[in-house]
Formats: C-alpha cells, structure tokens, sequence
C-alpha cells in the first residue's frame, strides 16, 4: 500500500501527487499550502519517500495502485492533483479510474513522450545508478535516505526511473475520452514544448472557438501557464497553488 497523509480538512478530497524522485516530506511546504484551505491526501508513489520499491515502474500499475488506496480511504470522488511524474499517474487515473475523480489538474506533464525537448529526452538516458553518488548531497537524496524502508535502493530507483522516462507512449486517444473536467497548468519555460501543450489542450476539447462574452462557447477543459517560471520550480510557486484552488473551487 502506498504511503500516504491527510492534511488539512475539506468537504472533497484533493489527492496530491509529487514529481519524481520527490515525497511527502520534500513537498511539506507544498502540502500545508493546500491543506490551509481543503483537506489533503499526500502519497508517497512507489519507490519514493516511504514507499517501497516492487517491480517495474508504470504509470499504468501506479495508477491502480492509487484506485487501490482511494477505495480503502473511502473517500469518494476526489480532486486529483499530479506534477510531473506524478502527473502521468493522475492522467491514467483519470482515464483508467474516472469514477474515483470529481476533478483533475495535470502540472507539467505531456500526453506523449515526444512532448518533451529532445534535449530533455536526451537527458532521460542518463538517468539512472551513476548518478546516485553524484546526487548523495542534494536534498532529493538527504530526504530519501532518511525515511526510505530501504536507502540503498536509491539506485535501482534512478534506473527504474530512467527506463519509464524512456519508455515510449502515446495516450491521445484516451486521454480525447477523458470524463472528469480537467485543468492543464505548465511555465512558460517549461520541459514540454509549447506546441504539445496547445496540443493536448485542443485534445481535451479546449482552444477550438471563441468562449463568448458569457463563457457558453469555453470547454470543460483549462490551461493555465505560468509566467517566470520552468519545469522545475512551477510546484513551488505561489501563483501555482492559487491558479490550482481558482480551478476546483469554481
């Protein structure tokens, strides 16, 4: 079972879902943010924070994995926030398990794999056990070792990360389907090109006509992109949190 906390309270659930190789206790700040104003559920995915490491890595079995967890909490439909790597998992929550979601916010993260730079793609090769000792110093790693089961899995997390990174896919179609009404938030220098992301905002039925002067003509769908921000800081902005609330609350 995946690890996870409850913040905040709040009469629907908002799930929260980190970027890879972060947790619960990295995003702490992030969390109390959030759980100011609705109840937060924190999970630590597989492999991260104080989730053991089982198997390979897929977005797919991760996402049922959480279906799993959500079932136990009994919480009903629940909004589903994912940044990142935790991004692909809220996707394939919402596709794979969309009675569990009332609402959906996916940060940073493409619907393809060649929605990424190639430059960012390059860079997945190398991700993986020779970079452990390299990243020994760094808060990803402090906070890891710390509250891992199992620190000296750390590696094997890294090349289990490189390989889903590197692993092709493609979720037009399904992601075309999806049921819950979604919001896609990006930096306006973000990972992902600015192309894929007016992409898979038409793909979710957004951009297509004028909205209107009284909002009839506008989508389920919303975008939202941040100024002065990357891939890589977006999560921990406060405009974020503010764009993320506007969106669930309406």
């Amino acid at each position: 079972m995946m690890h996870h906390e409850i913040h905040g309270k709040g009469k629907t659930a908002m799930v929260l879902l980190h970027g890879g190789l972060h947790n619960t206790t990295l995003d702490a700040p992030v969390i109390a943010r959030f759980a100011k104003t609705r109840k937060v559920i924190a999970v630590d995915l597989p492999g991260h924070g104080r989730t053991p490491l089982e198997g390979a890595l897929s977005y797919e079995r991760m996402a049922d994995e959480l279906a799993e967890l959500l079932g136990s909490l009994d919480v009903g439909r629940a909004d589903v926030l994912g940044y990142s790597f935790g991004g692909g998992v809220a996707l394939r929550l919402g596709v794979q398990h969309p009675a569990l979601v009332r609402k959906l916010v996916a940060a940073a993260v493409p619907f393809a794999t060649d929605g990424w730079f190639p430059s960012v793609r390059e860079g997945f090769k190398h991700l993986g056990p020779a970079l452990a000792e390299l990243m020994k110093p760094s808060p990803v790693y402090q906070t890891y070792a710390s509250i891992a089961p199992d620190p000296k899995a750390f590696p094997k997390l890294l090349e289990k990360i490189g390989a889903l990174q590197q692993k092709k896919y493609d979720w037009s179609a399904e992601l075309a389907k999806l049921e819950p009404p979604a919001m896609l938030v990006y930096a306006d220098a973000d990972a992902i090109s600015i192309d894929h992301i007016a992409r898979f905002y038409e793909l979710l039925g957004g951009g297509k006509r004028d909205g209107g002067l009284d909002g009839s003509g506008r989508s389920k769908a919303s975008l939202a992109i941040l100024p002065g921000r990357t891939h890589y800081d977006l999560f921990e902005a406060p405009a974020f949190v503010e764009t993320v609330n506007s969106f669930l609350d309406a």
